[in-house]
């Protein structure tokens, strides 16, 4: 990592904090949602939403302790990349579950309200994250930024599966979302676990 200006150090707190104060939202209301409704995609989204919010901070403690931090960053990634291969069999459990008729989905408000702000947020956070990585030479802002640009993608996809439970009670609709979701997360894992940023921003 090259030594960033100082401007650009502030402007990095500044982003990573409102992404911190928002994914500790989106996390915490997902996931409540996710068990209130049962929905496996509100899950998929709420458990990758909580691992992101551990790489944001992970990147925030770096550029206030102005220091590179390689090991730390590196455990950080892999305990992350586990975290997400865990998350993806709870998915696929939950998702087949539901699908043989085990539990059923219920329409959540609160959840696609969620989901549309996500769908807004994320893809500023990570243009913006991108902009500074580039400024700074940072890869661990530049995996931050492929987390929120995959945060958005998830988003959209939860949210179709959501909607179409919600409008047409198809409730095979969300645990649908819930495995199109699964090759993003494992896609994230296996980089995170290879210490690289995914490709999707």
């Amino acid at each position: 990592m090259q030594i960033a200006a100082p401007d650009a150090v502030r402007q990095i707190r500044r982003v990573q904090t409102i992404t911190i104060a928002w994914m500790s939202v989106e996390a915490t209301v997902s996931l409540f949602s996710a068990a209130q409704a049962h929905s496996p995609a509100l899950l998929a989204f709420g458990g990758d939403s909580a691992i992101e919010l551990l790489s944001a901070v992970v990147v925030l403690w770096r550029f206030r302790a102005n220091a590179a931090h390689q090991s730390a960053e590196r455990l950080a990634t892999r305990i992350a990349g586990a975290l997400l291969f865990a998350l993806a069999a709870l998915v696929a459990l939950i998702s087949a579950l539901s699908l043989l008729g085990y539990s059923e989905p219920r329409p959540t408000f609160i959840g696609i309200a969620l989901l549309v702000i996500a769908a807004g947020i994320m893809p500023w956070l990570a243009r913006e994250k991108r902009r500074l990585s580039a400024v700074t030479g940072s890869a661990a802002l530049r995996a931050d930024a492929a987390e929120s640009a995959l945060c958005a993608y998830l988003s959209g996809i939860a949210l179709v599966g959501l909607a179409m439970n919600t409008i047409w009670r198809f409730r095979w609709a969300d645990s649908i979302a819930a495995l199109v979701m699964l090759p993003l997360i494992i896609w994230e894992g296996r980089e995170a676990m290879r210490g690289k940023a995914c490709g999707c921003c």
